[in-house]
């Protein structure tokens, strides 16, 4: 397992081996042992699995308590992948990072406590699959603008197209308005 870091230095970007032939392929997207070594100590509590059409946009959530590390996979599909620093403390406070995950490239991304994360769906139909540090919480749930513009994440969304959205995720609000982590 490569682990490639992004310009958030705790959001990472993991790329496993893949073994492929004639057959398919096969490839370890979880090993406890591994990834210790790697400096990566989580521990899993929660399998979760999106089912999302072209043009959905889920996001951005995070938990205030009860707070979920994420480790984002996509097996049928291609998404762009969003996380987004809540923590005030942080040097990376309100800066993004984006990274197309897909079922060919087989990459996964970390996104730390602290961060707030969402996704577009850029193909017909997609199934992401993460893993998280902790149970969902919905008392604990926010939700941040996917288009605040003081964040001003760069979407991938065609001229024209209007992303399928939540009543929660379109009323969000600004992160200069959400709860935030110290």
């Amino acid at each position: 397992m490569e682990l490639i870091p992004t310009r958030l230095p705790d959001v990472m970007l993991l790329r496993p081996r893949t073994f492929a032939d004639a057959r398919g392929f096969f490839l370890e997207t979880w090993n406890q042992r591994k990834f210790e070594e790697a400096g990566m100590a989580q521990q899993f509590v929660q399998d979760n699995h999106s089912h999302s059409s072209q043009w959905t946009l889920r996001g951005m959530h995070y938990q205030i308590q009860q707070t979920q590390g994420k480790l984002i996979r996509v097996s049928r599909g291609a998404i762009f992948d969003v996380a987004v620093d809540a923590r005030k403390s942080s040097s990376t406070f309100g800066q993004w990072v984006g990274v197309e995950l897909n079922d060919s490239n087989h990459e996964m991304l970390w996104v730390p406590p602290g961060f707030a994360h969402g996704f577009l769906a850029l193909t017909d139909a997609v199934d992401v699959l993460y893993k998280c540090t902790d149970v969902y919480a919905p008392q604990y749930e926010r939700t941040m603008r996917w288009d605040d513009p003081d964040v001003c994440i760069r979407w991938p969304i065609p001229s024209g197209v209007t992303p399928l959205l939540t009543q929660r995720d379109a009323n969000a609000l600004k992160l200069r308005e959400i709860e935030t982590f110290l």
